[in-house]
């Protein structure tokens, strides 16, 4: 019999909120794949087996015959954020997601709706040293600060290749105003200098610090938020999460990151991973790239489907990621080509977007998978998640129902009524103003008044 379960001795018998999931299929990624149910309890996943008593008052909830799995993880996405892309210079790391955070875009909602649960969310990819990221759970309705996943590490974004260095390229994206670095070269020439900066304001606090610990007379170093985050990386305090696509500039990443005594979290995109996936392997850096995205630009020209597949049997740690809104919405089925292109296993395919990603950016002792004493961040699929037709029936977070279809189709109707109503009031209001005694004339007045003269014009 397949069955676990964790029973804290501490826990009053009479807790909080009590959800039942039964009559599913339950893949668990971790710990096998059966039919059973999953209790929840205080947003917690308490028991997952083939047979779970149902507490008295417990919300059941049948599942139909189908599938269960832990939510989606994003490693790599731009939603709930708008303007992020800190150009003007190369390194801007004093700069972070948490202050931007936009709890009412709606792309958090229609994630959800594809099944994520938590993402990564980046700042852009025009700096070497971008800014810092901030993982999110998709809990929509909530404000900025309820979006935050508690306690998960925090991260930055590292650039290299074209996206940087057409910042310093005529033409390219910082042609109004051009600045250093526009040569692959200049990527790790400001990465060494950042860091070297780095070590010797680390150097001054631990000065600083012995001094007060010694009891002497001390002033404190003068702080640098820009220089901070990048000490955080250095003690292992924060993740590196890097942009990349060539080979070769994957490799001098990790050549400075040696150098300078720190890891490289993950490597994003890294399309030509598999050229180097020993290295990758033999540095301990994630890889979260996409499924066989292709061409897109000239350091896309060597991707290749099996780019996932291969970094796997070479041991790298690998998820599959979005960066699109869009393709955010199923990655199950990004998932799924890497079974085509790779021969993967279903639960090594789902491990690219559940418990990998948890893994790469430090939570899956929370999410990732379904085991007892998790958070039961959920997602239900009418038919296996891997199929192309699957569609996802009810996401849970905390143990909180946040997305159901049926409610969704059910409420469409309503909330496009209300819509209609409101647009058609804005327009009445409109031809009302329109047609006020005098408006028009009025308005014509401005015009002329607006108007310059074309012959005094012409004489100046």
């Amino acid at each position: 019999m397949k069955r676990f379960a964790l029973f804290l001795l501490t826990w009053p018998l009479v807790a909080g909120p009590v959800t039942v999931i039964r009559n599913a299929t339950v893949l668990t990624i971790t710990k096998g794949t059966f039919q059973g149910s999953i209790l929840i309890r205080d947003g917690k996943i308490v028991e997952a087996g083939d047979k779970v008593s149902v507490p008295d008052g417990a919300r059941v909830i049948d599942a139909g015959g189908g599938y269960v799995m832990p939510g989606i993880i994003d490693c790599h996405s731009h939603i709930a954020a708008d303007s992020i892309n800190e150009g003007g210079v190369p390194v801007s790391s004093m700069v972070g997601i948490e202050d931007v955070l936009n709890p009412d875009d709606p792309d958090i909602y229609r994630a959800l709706a594809g099944g994520v649960t938590t993402a990564n969310i980046l700042h852009g990819s025009v700096n070497p040293i971008g800014g810092k990221c901030m993982v999110l759970k998709m809990r929509w309705g909530k404000d900025a600060q309820g979006l935050i996943f508690e306690g998960a590490p925090p991260g930055i974004k590292f650039a290299l290749g074209e996206n940087v260095k057409r910042m310093g390229s005529p033409g390219g994206f910082g042609a109004a105003g051009l600045r250093y670095p526009a040569s692959r070269m200049g990527v790790e020439d400001v990465i060494r200098e950042a860091f070297t900066a780095a070590r010797a304001y680390q150097k001054e606090w631990s000065d600083y610090r012995a001094k007060v610990d010694r009891h002497e007379q001390a002033v404190p170093p003068r702080r640098d938020l820009k220089l901070e985050p990048l000490v955080e990386v250095l003690e292992g305090r924060r993740y590196v999460h890097a942009h990349c696509y060539r080979a070769d500039e994957i490799l001098m990443l990790l050549r400075v990151a040696d150098d300078f005594g720190f890891k490289i979290r993950t490597l994003q995109h890294v399309l030509e991973g598999y050229k180097v996936a020993k290295e990758i392997a033999a540095h301990g850096a994630g890889a979260s790239t996409f499924s066989d995205w292709w061409a897109y630009k000239a350091e896309a020209y060597d991707a290749i489907p099996y780019n996932a597949a291969i970094m796997v049997r070479k041991g790298v740690l690998v998820s599959v990621n979005s960066d699109s809104a869009e393709l955010m919405r199923h990655l199950n089925t990004e998932a799924a080509k890497s079974i085509k292109y790779g021969g993967l296993s279903e639960t090594e395919a789902l491990s690219l977007i559940t418990i990998n990603p948890a893994k790469q950016l430090g939570v899956d002792q929370r999410v990732g998978s379904i085991e007892p004493g998790k958070d039961a961040d959920l997602t239900l699929f009418d038919k296996h998640p891997l199929l192309t037709y699957a569609k996802v029936e009810k996401v849970f977070i905390d143990g909180e129902l946040y997305f159901d279809r049926d409610k969704d189709l059910e409420e469409r109707p309503g909330k496009e009524a209300r819509k209609r109503a409101l647009i058609d009031k804005a327009k009445a209001q409109e031809k009302q103003e329109k047609n006020k005694p005098g408006t028009s004339d009025k308005g014509a007045e401005k015009k002329a008044e607006a108007k310059p003269d074309a012959k005094a014009e012409k004489k100046k």
